[in-house]
């Protein structure tokens, strides 16, 4: 049985909760939260904590707050030579104080409060300072994922990086069209069935074989009339940069 604390109570750390929770190889003895009630739906006051001198020594303690709290958070631990290990895709395990042993256990998702999720799909990306820690992570983060990925902080900023491009930039576009739909009164549902194909795609196709649309094809007539429906200034300028990114991508195949 893996003996675990959760330091947060925002978003990356209300799921990792109820993940835990529902392991039968971890026990999560505490969670640190500075307002108790934003996670006493989840786990039992008595296991809640809002000073971190009250924190019980564990074999790894989680930090899941804000990439800016991090280094702050892991000095005002209250012990030495304990495994601890944060949950950011962008900052280094150096980024940890160094009176604890450190590491690494960041999952590969979006996470909202309001939306559950197959954490068992979730790809768990690991670091460690030394083997025997690197391989107690692997048996935690197995106790709840099918995914395990032995990953450097280098690569792990390359991989945030890319998923800000696929999902952060990709649900602005989203964004985008509702606003465009809405201002024509048009339903954003009806693009739905198109978002769940383009995402379906990239499951059997390569994103360079999935694409699609006027700037693949190089029809500029359908490109100009496009930019000439548009009357937001700030909309246009992402049409053109995206639409010369593809085609620019295009010539170097």
């Amino acid at each position: 049985m893996i003996r675990l604390s959760i330091i947060g109570s925002g978003n990356v750390a209300q799921h990792l909760i109820q993940a835990f929770s529902k392991s039968t190889e971890t026990e999560l003895v505490q969670v640190f939260a500075r307002n108790p009630e934003s996670v006493s739906h989840l786990v039992s006051l008595d296991r809640i904590v809002s000073d971190l001198n009250e924190l019980k020594p564990v074999d790894i303690n989680i930090i899941a707050v804000t990439d800016n709290a991090i280094a702050s958070v892991s000095e005002q631990i209250p012990f030495e030579n304990h495994l601890v290990v944060h949950t950011s895709g962008s900052l280094a395990m150096e980024a940890l104080d160094s009176k604890n042993r450190k590491g690494v256990f960041y999952p590969v998702q979006t996470f909202s409060k309001s939306k559950e999720v197959d954490f068992e799909s979730i790809p768990i990306c690991l670091e460690a300072a030394n083997d025997a820690d690197f391989q107690k992570l692997v048996n935690l983060a197995k106790a709840v994922s099918h995914s395990i990925n032995n990953v450097s902080s280098e690569q792990r900023k390359a991989l945030h990086i890319a998923a800000v491009f696929v999902s952060n930039f990709t649900n602005h576009m989203y964004q985008i069209g509702d606003e465009i739909c809405d201002k024509n009164g048009l339903s954003f549902d009806i693009l739905k069935p198109l978002i769940q194909e383009t995402a379906n795609k990239i499951l059997t196709l390569s994103p360079t074989e999935a694409q699609t649309g006027p700037a693949k094809r190089k029809d500029t007539q359908t490109i100009n009339a496009h930019l000439n429906f548009l009357t937001d200034d700030h909309q246009k300028e992402i049409y053109k940069m995206l639409t010369k990114s593809i085609i620019d991508n295009g010539k170097k195949l």
